[in-house]
């Protein structure tokens, strides 16, 4: 892999971490305000989203290889 793409990579998933962590605290918020549970629903569903594509990008970055 270049440098230059895992250097992409690498701040792509800075920023889904820091996206990950905005949900979670805004699903917290939103359980102790005592939200709609479709809405909680809804954001854990697109949290869960992010940290697949979060997955996806640590696997290229660190491919898994057989010895």
């Amino acid at each position: 892999m270049a440098d230059q793409e895992q250097a992409d990579n690498r701040l792509a998933l800075a920023k889904l971490r820091q996206e990950h962590e905005d949900y979670d605290a805004a699903i917290n918020a939103m359980i102790k305000v005592g939200c709609d549970a479709l809405r909680v629903q809804r954001m854990k569903k697109k949290k869960l989203a992010i940290k697949d594509k979060m997955t996806q990008i640590e696997d290229q970055i660190l491919p898994d290889i057989i010895a």
